[in-house]
């Protein structure tokens, strides 16, 4: 009888520790919905004195979220499979890139990462991927979802991945979001900093446009104050990020979402950034995530490669950790020719190319 009453106590304590949890993790959420940085402060740790000059670092990790696997049972099973301490590659993709993504998950097979997951937008993909032991998942019908996946282009399937993402997010999963049109040449795994709720990939070129630089906006009219300073950076792409889940990740892939369903013609990089980006302002509450740029020669874009790297010799010999296609239309014959002067060589493989578009 003891024993039995011991178990049942025992059970009991369980399921109350399971409720403080929980009203806890309401509570904080709570506090995070209010504008009131020090009330948030105070739910996310004691208070602190200001230290000697120059001692003084504030916190740029958010906390990440209690992870809800009731979200989907589903998702949450293939996860625990494939996710490597809790964080995985994830792309989308349909059969209109079937080409792209063959190049694409052999590259990311060569260099021995297990972590990664396609979300196949079709039964098409969905086979493919098995027969070449490629992890996959299939989501759940969605008629809001399943039209655009089976027929759109680039465009309208990048629109998607904000949405599908949230699930990985909720269910405490970081991801590394990536467009098909890329060649992995080293695991990005290792080269992640992890200290941002964002960590991306820039369509920047050099350290100025990659890092942000003072520009200066000349207006003789004015005068004596003719010359306005104006800090600049290019966009971060939305076809490779590095996401966390937090509370600030899973609000900005909803504001994102958001605009995107009731702005059919936007563009889902530009929507990215200005959410990322845009301060507080009269009628505007911004976004409070941060954020970090990856070194643009590892996580390398296709204007770099074939404007800058190509060309310089000790440039040249580096080895990027990816290199993605985005610059380019003609996407295809460059990965080729990528995969062969990387993976298998060939120093002309690059040489026939423009350095733009024809």
């Amino acid at each position: 009888m003891l024993k039995s009453e011991l178990v049942s106590v025992s059970e009991k304590n369980v399921e109350l520790k399971k409720q403080v949890r929980e009203l806890t993790e309401k509570l904080r959420l709570a506090e995070q919905g209010k504008d009131q940085a020090q009330k948030q402060f105070l739910v996310l740790g004691e208070q602190h004195k200001a230290g000697p000059f120059g001692t003084v670092k504030g916190l740029r990790t958010n906390p990440t979220v209690v992870p809800g696997n009731s979200v989907n049972p589903r998702l949450a099973k293939m996860l625990e499979k494939v996710a490597v301490r809790k964080e995985l590659i994830v792309a989308l993709a349909n059969s209109n890139v079937k080409g792209m993504l063959e190049l694409w998950f052999t590259s990311i097979k060569k260099v021995g990462i297990p972590n990664y997951l396609v979300v196949a937008l079709d039964d098409e993909i969905e086979n493919f991927c098995n027969s070449n032991v490629v992890p996959v998942y299939k989501r759940d019908p969605d008629e809001g979802i399943d039209s655009i996946a089976r027929t759109g282009g680039n465009h309208a399937v990048s629109g998607l991945k904000f949405r599908i993402l949230r699930e990985f997010l909720q269910l405490g999963y970081s991801v590394l979001l990536s467009d098909v049109d890329i060649i992995y040449l080293q695991n990005p795994f290792d080269h992640l900093y992890r200290d941002s709720d964002v960590e991306s990939m820039t369509d920047g070129h050099n350290n100025m446009t990659a890092y942000g630089y003072n520009d200066v906006f000349d207006e003789p009219a004015m005068g004596w104050a003719r010359y306005a300073h104006t800090m600049r950076i290019w966009v971060y792409n939305s076809g490779f990020f590095y996401i966390r889940p937090t509370i600030p990740s899973i609000e900005l892939l909803d504001r994102v979402a958001d605009r995107l369903s009731r702005q059919p013609n936007a563009w889902d990089q530009a929507v990215f950034n200005e959410e990322l980006f845009f301060p507080s302002h009269p009628g505007y509450d911004g976004l409070h995530a941060s954020r970090r740029t990856m070194d643009f020669y590892l996580f390398m874009n296709s204007k770099v490669l074939f404007k800058t790297v190509r060309k310089d010799a000790k440039l040249s010999k580096l080895k990027p950790v990816i290199i993605h296609v985005n610059y380019h239309p003609d996407k295809f014959p460059r990965m080729k020719a990528i995969v062969d002067y990387y993976v298998n060589g060939n120093q002309d493989a690059l040489k026939s190319f423009p350095d733009g578009s024809e």
